[in-house]
């Protein structure tokens, strides 16, 4: 059975791209546009790994969304990887690190993501 990402992001054509580069490797991929969508379709669908974009709606809706997926009973364990761009989008001089409650994500990728470094993080993290 495939094992099932789920990619949340507003950016369509990133979208696409990654979508297409995981359903080659033999992934199931559900997409999501924004944090409540997001939400919504990792509980319907419980993947077995999150790809996260950071800004969408609002410019730190993926801090909240990974918040919210990590207190989701049905999600607890789901490893989520966010792929953001904004850090060089808010010109911060500063990266970011996974932690437990406030960033509770297994990785965090900058966007441009070269297509062997997502394969790469999605396999190590894929319950």
């Amino acid at each position: 059975m495939a094992k099932k990402v789920l990619i949340i992001d507003d950016d369509i054509d990133l979208v696409e791209s990654m979508a297409n580069l995981l359903e080659a490797k033999g992934y199931e991929v559900y997409t999501a546009s924004n944090g409540e969508e997001g939400v919504e379709t990792a509980k319907a669908e419980t993947p077995d790994l999150i790809l996260l974009d950071v800004m969408m709606t609002t410019k730190d809706e993926g801090f909240n969304v990974a918040r919210q997926l990590n207190e989701a009973e049905q999600l607890k364990g789901t490893p989520v990887v966010m792929v953001s761009g904004v850090r060089k989008e808010m010109n911060l001089p500063f990266g970011f690190e996974p932690d437990e409650t406030w960033l509770p994500v297994k990785a965090f990728l900058e966007k441009p993501v070269k297509p062997e470094v997502l394969l790469k993080t999605v396999a190590e993290h894929v319950k």
